[in-house]
């Protein structure tokens, strides 16, 4: 995987958790989390509660440890990395993301036009 897609997949999965913590959890902290993927380091500022950042940090060594190239969706690869709990835990956090943000892409459309 290109450190693009790889930063690309980080982004997602902060956007993702962060929007999923905000509306369904309290007490969110700031964190500044370094990943390293191929010798090069990147930098995400992160606001979530302690539960939604143990995941969250558990899902970017599950991204860091991908050995398919081009990196399949987690939810079709043929060898899942995830532990079922883990698993259980993102694919219902991105399910409840995925749909309030296509939400508000379709609020933001409605507005603008």
């Amino acid at each position: 995987m290109t450190i693009e897609k790889f930063n690309s997949e980080a982004q997602i999965l902060k956007k993702f958790f962060e929007l999923h913590c905000k509306n369904k959890h309290t007490n969110q902290q700031s964190y500044n989390t370094k990943l390293t993927y191929n010798n090069t380091t990147t930098n995400i500022e992160l606001c979530l509660c302690e539960e939604c950042k143990n995941l969250i940090d558990y899902s970017f060594e599950r991204l860091k440890e991908c050995p398919h190239d081009p990196k399949p969706r987690c939810r079709t690869c043929p060898n899942p990395c995830y532990e079922k709990a883990q698993w259980k835990q993102v694919a219902k956090l991105m399910r409840y993301s995925g749909i309030k943000l296509g939400i508000l892409k379709v609020k933001r459309f409605f507005k603008l036009n």
